[in-house]
């Protein structure tokens, strides 16, 4: 834990994670657009029929290839699925960066700005990506998606707990840094799940379990901030 910054987002996939994967990484610029014309319909899709209905067919329709086309790259819905995951997380990574770089430069730091401003970075991207909610709200019993969120979350933790010990808003003293990260993860499970509630009815979430959210984990934290 070294760095002042949140990092970027990784493609590292979790270890151990079962389930469906891409077949390839595209290279070529010609590739990599008919992924993100594979991966924005299928997330239309969602959007518009729900996540149940998906097809590799419906998909590659969608996105004007041929089946054979979706198959080079994906070797089901399930990875399609995933893959969206992947983008819409990293995605997540790049805002929460952004404006945590923001807020240290603002000089305005403190823990709460900290917890409110890495929710709201999350808000923020579930709202340009209205597929994953449902992808990940319904995606937990697809075992390669709910490693790769667990996985994702366990980043997340360590990264926002290098922040705030680099920025001196999270002491070391009382705590062992396993204790210490047990208590990030938590923090970030604990949010996870509210904003899961939050968006389930609502695909824009409902604002006052959005605060609500907000507020049980810094209230957590400014506890655990306290004891030290």
């Amino acid at each position: 834990m070294s760095s002042a910054t949140v990092d970027g987002p990784t493609n590292e996939p979790p270890r151990g994670a079962a389930g469906p994967t891409r077949r390839r990484l595209p290279t070529q610029a010609r590739s990599r657009e008919r992924v993100e014309r594979i991966l924005d319909a299928a997330a239309q899709l969602v959007v518009a029929e729900g996540v149940e209905g998906l097809t590799t067919r419906s998909i590659a329709e969608a996105a004007g290839l041929p089946v054979a086309s979706l198959y080079q790259y994906f070797a089901d819905k399930e990875s399609v699925l995933l893959a969206l995951c992947e983008r819409d997380m990293a995605e997540m990574d790049d805002q929460v960066a952004t404006d945590l770089a923001r807020l240290a430069e603002s000089g305005e730091l403190s823990l709460g700005a900290m917890i409110d401003t890495a929710m709201r970075a999350f808000v923020t991207v579930y709202h340009r990506r209205p597929a994953f909610m449902q992808i990940w709200m319904r995606g937990r019993t697809n075992a390669a998606i709910y490693d790769y969120g667990r996985h994702h979350n366990k980043r997340i933790a360590e990264n926002l707990l290098a922040f705030g010990v680099d920025t001196g808003l999270i002491a070391t003293t009382r705590f062992a840094t396993e204790q210490l990260v047990a208590v990030a993860e938590l923090a970030v499970e604990v949010g996870d799940r509210a904003f899961q509630l939050a968006f389930e009815g609502d695909p824009r979430g409902d604002s006052f379990l959005v605060d609500q959210a907000i507020e049980l984990v810094t209230g957590y934290l400014d506890r655990i901030a306290s004891e030290q």
